[in-house]
């Protein structure tokens, strides 16, 4: 039985601080949900505080998960197409 190849510890890292940034993005998803059905009660706290952190907090946490996925899916595509593959040959 072999052993499964060990990845760098930045990359384990990297893994658990985009798994922190989707829960953020979660998180951030519910509260504006929360908040808008609070402004149709009548209460503005949670919509005052989500706009508060919407710039610093969840912008980037959003531009963070999008970019990871582009370049998830680049590096994916860049995998399956082999650098130095023959590319004449397709079979």
């Amino acid at each position: 039985m072999t052993l499964p190849p060990t990845e760098p510890i930045w990359k384990q890292w990297l893994d658990r601080l985009l798994i922190v940034n989707v829960f953020v993005v979660i998180s951030g998803a519910l509260w504006f949900g929360v908040a808008v059905l609070a402004m149709g009660q009548g209460i503005t706290s949670p919509m005052q505080r989500f706009e508060q952190l919407w710039g610093p907090l969840f912008t980037p946490a959003i531009g963070l998960l999008m970019a990871a996925a582009l370049i998830n899916a680049a590096w994916d595509w860049w995998q399956q197409r082999g650098p130095g593959r023959d590319r004449d040959s397709e079979t």
